[in-house]
Formats: structure tokens, sequence, C-alpha cells
């Protein structure tokens, strides 16, 4: 199985240049609509309901303190079969034109996001993981 920087490692390659808070949630939507069209996690590591949106924090301990990225060290999309690609780039196509605000503003909308923050106050930090089975059940409604 691939992991989260390989995700991001494609996404780059397809992007260019991303800002760190929007390479986080198109990691988000591929992994929350791979869940839906194959059945299958694109990659284990957990996603967390952080202020901003949902968050992988082993992807954010590779890009923290920067703004934008262009590269993912330790990442390589050629972990990626052929329909998880296929997949990336369905995603890409339908949310990779939106601004970064605008993705965080759907995230914060969505069921999985918001049921993971119940009990966090607004801006607060929290680390409560979004689950692939909220995802998977959420976004297989739409």
């Amino acid at each position: 199985m691939a992991n989260c920087l390989d995700v991001a490692a494609y996404i780059l390659e397809q992007k260019k240049e991303l800002t760190t808070i929007k390479l986080q949630k198109l990691v988000y939507y591929s992994q929350a609509w791979s869940l839906v069209w194959d059945e299958a996690p694109l990659f284990a590591e957990p996603i967390q309901a952080w202020a901003n949106g949902p968050v992988v924090p082993s992807l954010f301990a590779k890009h923290r303190g920067q703004f934008k990225i262009n590269l993912i060290e330790d990442g390589n999309s050629s972990n990626l079969s052929a329909d998880e690609k296929e997949t990336i780039d369905s995603v890409l196509k339908t949310y990779g034109d939106k601004s970064a605000q605008w993705l965080v503003a759907l995230t914060h909308l969505e069921k999985p996001w918001l049921d993971a923050r119940a009990g966090c106050p607004d801006g607060s930090s929290c680390n409560t993981e979004i689950t692939q089975s909220a995802m998977a059940e959420y976004y297989s409604g739409l």
C-alpha cells in the first residue's frame, strides 16, 4: 500500500506547486473518494480534524513551517497503482482549481470533520481522528 507522502508527491507532480493547506485537503479528498470509488484506502496514516480542516499529521511533519510546497521528500508516486492515480486525477479535476480557503470551508460543512470536532471549541487544537468508516459512509451518500 502507498502512503500519504506518495499521494502528496503525485498531487504535486500534477499541480507543480500548492499551498500546504490545499495539499492537505487534496490528500484528504483523495483518501475519501478512494474509500468510496475503490472501496479501499489509498494510505493507512490517520487523518485528524484540525481547526483548519482535515490534516494528515505525518504529512504535516514533512511540510511544517512552509506556506507553499512543490516537492515531498520521501514521497514516491510510483508506489501508486494506475487505478489509484485515476482516483487522484478525478479528485484533482473536481477540487484542484478550488482555493485552499474554499476547500477548508467545504470540509467545515461536511459531517466527517464536524463529527470529529464535536466538543472541540472553534479554532482550538483537536487531534481527533476522522475515521475511514466516517469518510466512506458520508461520501458514499453524496
